[in-house]
Formats: C-alpha cells, structure tokens, sequence
C-alpha cells in the first residue's frame, strides 16, 4: 500500500496522513523532510518553488514511498506532473487529496504560524491554489473537504477512499 495525502498547505495533510499511516499499520513520513535546505530557505521566505525546484524533491517522495510495502507520505502533489512524477516510482500509489476553502486554510495556516514555526507561510497560498490540479478520473484516489469534517471525519473519509480503491483492484 503506498498512499499519498495530497493538499494545500494547511489542508491537513500530515494531521490525516499520521493517523491514517496509525490506522493502517503504516510507515508515515513528511513530505515536507523531503525538500532540501535551499527549498525550505525559499518557502519560509514566501517564495514558491518552481517546478525545477520540485522535481527532486518529489523524486525523493516516489523513491521512498517504493522502499516500503505499506507507506503513507503527506506530499502536496499539487500538479498532475507532480503526481505522476511520484506514480513513476510507486505506480499503484492511491492518492487523497484534502481540499477546502482558501480563506479556511488561511486562518489554520495563520493559527499554525503562530504555535509552530513551520516554513509554510500563509502567503504561500495563492501561489499553490494557483497550481493546484485537481484528481483526475483516471488517478486512483479521492477528494476529502477537510472544511465539511474533523480531523477524525477526514480520516474516515480517507479510509473510505483507500477501501474504494481495494475494492478496485488498486494498491
């Protein structure tokens, strides 16, 4: 089983992917550990990655996920690209993906700032829902709004997909 949590800044990746990755009996891992130093310098600047800035990084993401047999990543895979980047290293990787409303995702980006010193900035925001693709019918996976569930609801919702995709013959 190789999962990613997908989203937005904000949009709870790593709250769902840790639980879902516990549910599961899963190995989880940040996507964010991923990104090297420069990356992090310019996110935390507020600069947006270019897609030359991604692609190692993503790169990183599929290879770890295809060392294991039953891993969870939270990864934003905001692209289409980005997700088949990650599908040329596990091509069976089920994909969740957390949306919600930007001014939603906004106010837990500001109230994360506050508490944590995450390099992901609210001013990041525009940048990615600017990029952001959604799933297509053709990837495995499905959508959670992270806006109409707790973070416990969301992880039903995730489990719910990943059985979907089970019952599909995917991962």
């Amino acid at each position: 089983m190789h999962v990613v949590v997908m989203g937005v800044t904000g949009s709870g990746k790593t709250t769902v992917g840790l639980r879902l990755a516990g549910e599961t009996r899963a190995e989880f891992a940040d996507g964010d550990g991923f990104h090297s130093p420069d990356a992090v310098a310019k996110m935390a600047a507020g600069i947006p990655l270019t897609d030359d800035d991604r692609l190692p990084w993503l790169e990183r993401v599929g290879e770890w996920l295809s060392e294991g047999e039953h891993r969870v990543v939270a990864c934003s895979a905001l692209k289409r690209s980005y997700r088949d980047i990650i599908r040329a290293y596990a091509p069976r990787a089920v994909f969740i993906e957390l949306w919600g409303d930007q001014k939603l995702l906004e106010a837990r980006v500001r109230s994360r700032s506050e508490s944590t010193d995450h390099f992901a900035g609210a001013g990041l925001l525009d940048s990615q829902f600017a990029i952001l693709e959604k799933l297509q019918p053709d990837e495995i996976g499905g959508s959670v709004d992270v806006g109409r569930y707790t973070p416990e609801g969301a992880v039903l919702m995730a489990r719910a997909v990943l059985d979907a995709a089970k019952d599909s013959g995917a991962n």
